[in-house]
């Protein structure tokens, strides 16, 4: 089989059918970008679970005069209720667990919370002690905050034990709901390029039915006379596929790294080097479906 008859007539393929070619790479385009995209939002979000899940923290909040629960009944929890939280903190079964404990008492709570309000004003209706003494717990596994809250939860003068992953499930659960559109938008793409590949090389073979004709009358194999066809598909996939990926690296670089990483600084970003992963997966998938798609058109034009 001879490289450059084949190299020819997959040129002259590609210049008989522009425009299609031009839509191939586009949607090929278009369709790998949706799935590397996908892909970087669940390394992400499997990122920022590491991430923020490790500084999650248990909060211990203890009674205060104004607590209306039935575990406090507006009773300020004493120093030995507290002294007996700590003392159960440091007990065998929970310290293996836990990393660190800090507690806070009304004044060091009541300062942190004019820090997080930014506006003093606004603070001057509340007073230390309307805020809750509060043990915060470190857990080496954060998996483990369940133990902590029924070893806890009971003792008197704790009004409420608040395991901090459940404000981050929320934002978490929208991530990954984002990203499983994303993925369904891909599907479609890939699908819509799939097909598109196929209707081209038909078209392009159609368009030259009677070279096709001549072909096999002198002997040429079906092996011959498909791989134009399908180095065709596989060409303007591949060129949407290099497309797609530099739009991937482009994305992490410009708007993940720069803009995002500009306006969370203290937040855990992927970076290029997932990206490049990310890139031979795409060129991958580009090639695989497009030789896939053109060798079924091909060879169902050549059983006719």
């Amino acid at each position: 089989m001879r490289f450059g008859l084949i190299m020819s007539e997959v040129g002259n393929g590609l210049r008989r059918n522009v425009s299609m070619v031009v839509s191939v790479v586009l949607v090929t385009f278009i369709s790998l970008t949706f799935v590397g995209a996908a892909i970087l939002m669940q390394m992400q979000i499997g990122q920022m679970k590491g991430y923020w899940y490790d500084k999650a923290q248990v909060a211990i909040y203890m009674c205060t005069n104004v607590s209306t629960n039935s575990h406090c009944n507006l009773v300020e929890a004493t120093k030995d209720q507290k002294d007996i939280v700590s003392a159960q903190l440091k007990s065998p079964a929970l310290a293996n667990l836990i990393k660190s404990v800090t507690f806070q008492n009304h004044q060091q709570v009541y300062q942190q919370y004019k820090t997080q309000l930014g506006d003093a004003s606004k603070s001057d209706f509340v007073t230390p002690d309307y805020l809750s003494e509060t043990f915060w717990v470190n857990l080496k596994d954060p998996s483990q905050s369940a133990v902590i809250s029924e070893s806890v939860s009971g003792l008197a003068g704790v009004e409420q034990v608040v395991d901090q992953r459940k404000y981050l499930d929320p934002i978490f659960s929208a991530l990954n709901a984002a990203s499983f559109t994303a993925v369904c938008l891909a599907a479609l793409m890939l699908i819509a390029s799939v097909l598109l590949i196929a209707t081209t090389i038909r078209l392009s073979a159609f368009s030259r039915r009677r070279e096709l004709g001549i072909m096999r009358l002198v002997g040429a194999s079906n092996r011959f006379i498909q791989t134009p066809f399908i180095l065709e598909g596989v060409v303007a996939a591949l060129i949407g596929s290099v497309l797609a990926g530099a739009a991937v690296v482009a994305l992490v670089k410009f708007f993940v790294q720069g803009y995002l990483g500009a306006q969370a600084p203290g937040t855990s970003f992927i970076g290029l080097t997932d990206a490049f992963i990310v890139v031979p997966i795409l060129l991958v998938v580009g090639v695989v479906l497009a030789a896939s798609s053109a060798s079924f058109a091909i060879g169902r034009y050549l059983k006719v």
